[in-house]
């Protein structure tokens, strides 16, 4: 709800509502349900669209408190050649998921993130229209790792796409690229991060277990190179951006996920779940889920949730010498 301070001096926007409409997943829209959209909007609102939020919601921009239920009525109400829509999440709640193309668009999904999307927003409806939680959590799914949804900046858990084998690699092709002027020593291998690539001219070898999964060589090539066939996605958790607290990228929490749409993605609702009880039960107010877990500790936040710790959950070796051990590992020791 928006209010004007000065309904006197200023009565054609002294309530200046918004709404927030949940997108179809990928943002597919056909010019037909745009316009039913806009033709709602200039009915009921001032016409003044936002596509779309930083969530990803379709956003409305400005209406009287009259116009609220009216306005929702028609939204939701389905019509023979029409969609209903709903309205998304807002405020201390689950944000509406938003996700990428996906496999409608793009060779490099390594999941079926409309699916994925979808699929969540249905199971949470709950979570989308209640204030359940200590502030927002948002998901975001992209299909691969270059991340075209920003997840891991912008999403409390992040789903990203990415393969569990190696590269595909098509050397002929490796080739004509040379041929074409491509300086594959110095363009591929050269900014490859973990030099991982070599090339001598002839064949181009990948150390896929040293293989980070940056997509660099891949976008780089797209006809010589592509994901493994082996596909699932990485499961982040805790990304912001900077509001109360600092900006936080997502940290690694589970580096591959089947994301198989028959198991009704049973594994990530699992996790969810488990993360919602513990954040929902000690979380402080406005409190993001990776300030949580910056101020309660990983390994705390690891043993409450039933996960346990992998090397990548890690960043880099530790620095500090010092390690504090508790108590029950000593006594463990001694039983």
């Amino acid at each position: 709800g928006r209010y004007c301070d000065l309904p006197e001096e200023f009565p054609h926007v002294q309530s200046f509502h918004t709404y927030r409409i949940n997108q179809p997943s990928a943002w597919f829209y056909t010019t037909k349900v745009l316009r039913h959209l806009c033709d709602i909007w200039e009915k009921h609102g001032s016409g003044l669209t936002n596509m779309h939020g930083s969530t990803g919601d379709i956003v409305f921009l400005g209406s009287s408190t009259e116009a609220l239920e009216p306005c929702f009525a028609e939204l939701s109400s389905k019509k023979d050649d029409m969609p209903s829509f709903d309205l998304g999440g807002s405020g201390s709640n689950m944000r509406t998921p938003s996700c990428c193309v996906g496999p409608a668009r793009c060779e490099w999904a390594c999941y079926d993130t409309l699916d994925a999307c979808y699929n969540i927003t249905q199971t949470f409806q709950d979570e989308l229209h209640r204030p359940f939680f200590p502030y927002k959590y948002k998901f975001k799914f992209a299909g691969c790792p270059n991340d075209c949804v920003a997840s891991i900046a912008r999403s409390d858990c992040s789903v990203i796409g990415v393969w569990k084998d190696d590269i595909q690699i098509n050397q002929q092709r490796v080739k004509e690229y040379e041929k074409n002027g491509t300086d594959i020593n110095a363009e591929v291998c050269g900014l490859c991060p973990t030099k991982c690539m070599a090339w001598d001219g002839k064949k181009l070898d990948i150390d896929n277990s040293n293989c980070v999964k940056c997509m660099h060589c891949i976008n780089l090539m797209p006809k010589a190179l592509k994901p493994g066939k082996e596909r699932g996605a990485t499961i982040l958790i805790g990304s912001k951006a900077p509001i109360v607290g600092g900006a936080l990228l997502s940290s690694v929490f589970v580096p591959f996920l089947e994301m198989d749409p028959e198991s009704d993605y049973q594994d990530l609702k699992e996790l969810t779940e488990a993360i919602w009880d513990l954040w929902g039960e000690h979380g402080k107010a406005r409190e993001r889920t990776g300030e949580f877990i910056q101020r309660v500790g990983l390994s705390n936040f690891l043993e409450e949730i039933g996960l346990d710790p992998v090397p990548e959950m890690v960043m880099h070796p530790r620095t500090n010498p010092y390690i504090f051990f508790d108590d029950e590992i000593f006594e463990e020791a001694a039983e």
